[in-house]
This record gives C-alpha cells, sequence and structure tokens, in this order.
C-alpha cells in the first residue's frame, strides 16, 4: 500500500498479478482493450477486497469534471420536502456513481464561483429555481400537474370541498423566496374554484404574539372560516394560536397545513396536511442534472392527510 494509506492501482496490480495499466483497463471498463473474463473478474475482486476507491482528480481531468453534483438550498426553504427531495436526489446520483454536495444558506455567484473553482461540479442545482426565477411552468415536477402550483391548489380545493369559501393564507415571520410564489398559485387556484382570493398574514414564533396575530385576522375578516398554513410548522402555530383564543377547530375555525412534516398527528386536534412524494421529484432531478433517460420518474400527485383539523 502507498505512503499515504490509500489504495492505488499499483496495489491492485499486485495483488491480482497483473500491470498496472491492465488494471487501469479493466477498472475504466475501456472498450479498446481485449481482456479475458477471468482477469477481468479477478482484478475487480482485488479491488473489492483492497477498497479501492478511484481517484477523484484523475476522473475529474478524463471527464472534464468530478462526479461531485452540487446542490444550493436557499435560507428559509428547508422543510419536510426539501430532505425528502435531497434522499430522493442523493439516492439516485449514488446509483450513477456520482456524490450530493448540500450547500444551506445565501449563495452569491461569487460563492457559487468558488465551488466550480475548487471542485468542478458536474453540475449545480439550485433548489426551487423554477419558482424563484418566475419560470414556475418549467418545473420538472410539471408545475401545474405536479409541482408547486398544483400542490397549493390541492390544499385549497380541499378546504373548499369542506364548504369553506373564505380562506386566509398563514405565512412564517421569516422570509421565504417561496412565500410569493405559494401566494400567487393559491390566487390562480382561488379564481379557478370561484371563491376570493384568500389574504395572507404573518404568524411570529412568540406564542403570544401569534394568538394576536390570528386575532386580528379574524377580527379584521370575520367571514373566514379556514386558515392554510404555509407549511405545517405554521398551521401548528395558528391550532395553538386558536385554542389559546378559545377557538373551536374545525367547528369555527378550519386548519391545513403544508408539506406533511409528521408532527401534525401529534397536535389536538391532529392537523389535516397536504403530502409531497419529494423523493421521486429528487430522483427526477438527479437525472435531468446527468443528462439521463426519465421515463418511468414522473411524480405521483400530492394526496390529503386528513386528520381532524378540517
Amino acid at each position: 500500500m502507498s505512503i499515504s494509506g490509500r489504495v492505488t492501482l499499483n496495489d491492485v496490480a499486485a495483488a491480482s498479478g497483473v500491470s498496472r495499466a491492465t488494471v487501469s483497463f479493466v477498472l475504466n471498463d475501456d472498450p479498446r482493450q481485449t481482456i479475458s473474463a477471468a482477469t477481468r473478474d479477478r482484478v475487480k475482486q482485488a479491488a473489492r477486497d483492497l477498497g479501492y476507491v478511484p481517484h477523484g482528480v484523475a476522473r475529474a481531468l478524463r471527464e472534464g469534471s468530478s462526479r461531485v453534483v452540487v446542490l444550493n438550498i436557499e435560507a428559509g426553504m428547508e422543510g419536510a420536502y426539501s430532505r425528502s427531495f435531497v434522499r430522493g436526489l442523493d439516492s439516485e446520483l449514488a446509483a450513477h456513481n456520482h456524490v450530493l454536495l448540500v450547500r444551506h444558506g445565501h449563495h452569491t455567484p461569487q460563492s457559487i464561483q468558488e465551488v466550480l473553482d475548487a471542485i468542478a461540479p458536474r453540475a449545480i442545482i439550485r433548489f426551487g429555481e423554477t419558482y424563484l426565477t418566475g419560470h414556475e411552468l418549467e418545473d420538472v415536477g410539471g408545475g401545474w400537474r405536479d409541482g408547486l402550483a398544483a400542490h397549493s391548489a390541492l390544499q385549497l380545493r380541499h378546504l373548499v370541498e369542506h364548504g369553506h369559501t373564505h380562506v386566509a393564507v398563514a405565512l412564517p415571520d421569516t422570509e421565504s423566496p417561496l412565500a410569493a410564489a405559494r401566494l400567487k398559485f393559491t390566487g390562480h387556484a382561488a379564481q379557478n374554484l370561484n371563491i376570493p382570493v384568500p389574504d395572507s398574514f404573518v404568524t411570529p414564533l412568540d406564542r403570544a404574539a401569534c394568538a394576536e396575530a390570528v386575532e386580528a385576522l379574524l377580527a379584521g375578516a370575520p367571514e373566514v372560516t379556514a386558515i392554510a398554513g404555509f407549511n405545517d410548522d405554521v398551521a401548528l402555530r395558528v391550532l395553538m394560536a386558536l385554542r389559546d383564543l378559545g377557538r373551536g377547530i374545525p367547528d369555527e375555525i378550519a386548519v391545513i397545513g403544508f408539506d406533511d412534516n409528521g408532527y401534525g398527528a401529534y397536535a389536538t386536534p391532529s392537523l389535516t396536511t397536504i403530502h409531497v412524494d419529494a423523493q421521486a421529484h429528487g430522483r427526477l432531478r438527479a437525472r435531468l442534472a446527468l443528462g439521463l433517460d426519465t421515463s418511468g420518474l414522473r411524480p405521483p400527485p400530492a394526496r390529503v392527510v386528513a386528520r381532524e383539523s378540517v
């Protein structure tokens, strides 16, 4: 083994009894070389036994880029959907011998260029890019078919199907890059459902302040009978505020979440929400990033997780 402790081609060659060049041809699956099946098997077994890992820099030089795909997630976009999306993206990339690097926070052109200079990634993906740039109908999830627009419409439609025509949208107290897109989609959905476009209000994290915000909303818009949360975190704050205000749920005010973070099932009353199979979206995005066939990977539609709050 080399002084650095990393298994090299020379180590694999010595263990399998062939030349270093033969090992390279076998492990790189060079179609121009005629090497017997027995020799190929022997080399591959030696590589597995020794734990040989191809040298990333050499591969990057050969391919013109590394086998790293970078995902940038802006602050305020983390949640159950993004975590599930990452799992699907990572799994699909690994199946094609690529590695995922996830970067959280604000990303400037300079920081992105530094990543390009340091590792020459195969691709850089910006989470939610189509929505952040106003190209939502180009969403790989299908936009109004099974993307964020469709998910927002499903949330509102479920309330309407339960008799709620005056709805308010509860937003987080921290700026979210997706807030504007969500409100736009909800507004379009309301027009399609022939109900008033919902007003929106902010739900502070502080318990007392959140109750005050909900109370102010209901005082100013007494016709509201349902509140749609930007996500489950926000919807759970609304549930808490309504209980503090002595409001009946769902008899007086119905509440629906979004993103199904798993905690809604433990609330009182339990939270109705929207569940999205984000792993399928992640797998699809991985194949698009690698230029692979995406047939058979259409994400399934979002679904309502019906509980007690609606």
